[in-house]
């Protein structure tokens, strides 16, 4: 079915890619992850009970297990919480912490392209849902959630002391 794209369904589009991509007002994805030491991907953050690892990889777990929600008719939630973070006691290599932040960048592309499909209507069920969720409150739960573990993921690099030497941002 094809939707009439308006000015405003274009602006409204436009907006959640841009808050799916950078989170507006939140530091985005790319500049949390950016220049990540290798010795610090297993750090545990002060006073929590994961490591940053886990928090991008808790990231990358949810964010596909919407985009399934949205798009697969055969979605299965997965169970919590080990459905969406890692075992407390996982240690994740440098190829897996490489592979996790391709992943998140991977799925969010692919949320971007639903919300950037004209023929797609943001504001219909998703058909998954039993009537209750559309397509544009997935798409800003996600970029909600995104937004607070990837302030989290910032704020831990800084008190665990793992941003590069004179960072000035």
């Amino acid at each position: 079915m094809a939707v009439n794209q308006t000015g405003a369904d274009k602006e409204i589009r436009d907006q959640l890619v841009s808050m799916l991509e950078s989170g507006q007002a939140h530091m985005g994805f790319a500049d949390a992850t950016k220049a990540f030491p290798k010795s610090g991907i297993n750090s545990r953050l002060p006073r929590v009970p994961y490591s940053c690892w886990h928090l991008v990889e808790h990231l990358r777990l949810t964010q596909k297990d919407m985009l399934d929600y949205m798009v697969s008719a055969s979605y299965e939630e997965p169970a919590f919480p080990r459905g969406y973070w890692p075992r407390k006691s996982a240690r994740a290599t440098l190829a897996q912490w490489r592979q996790s932040l391709a992943q998140f960048q991977k799925d969010r592309r692919a949320m971007i392209d639903l919300v950037r499909d004209p023929d797609r209507d943001l504001f219909a069920a998703v058909p998954n849902s039993g009537g209750k969720h559309t397509f544009f409150r997935c798409c800003l739960v996600i970029a909600d959630h995104n937004s607070y573990h990837i302030g989290e993921l910032a704020f831990g690099r800084q008190v665990a002391g793992l941003w590069p030497k004179g960072r000035k941002d």
